[in-house]
């Protein structure tokens, strides 16, 4: 693995992390939230499969800080 790659890897970790914290916060648990390490050049998060009703709960919660 290149520095550049460990540099995504560490990047995207973090943001795994902020990310599920904020969720969390706000009662939203995403089981299979994580790194996507196939592609690390990529830094993209897999953000998983997640119940209807989560969706739904992520949905508005989204909107509501749109201020829709």
């Amino acid at each position: 693995m290149t520095t550049a790659q460990k540099a995504s890897t560490t990047e995207a970790a973090e943001a795994v992390e902020v990310l599920r914290e904020a969720l969390t916060a706000a009662g939203i648990i995403l089981p299979s939230l994580g790194a996507d390490t196939a592609s690390p050049a990529l830094n993209l998060i897999n953000l998983g499969r997640v119940r209807a009703d989560v969706a739904l709960r992520l949905a508005d919660f989204v909107r509501r800080g749109c201020g829709s």
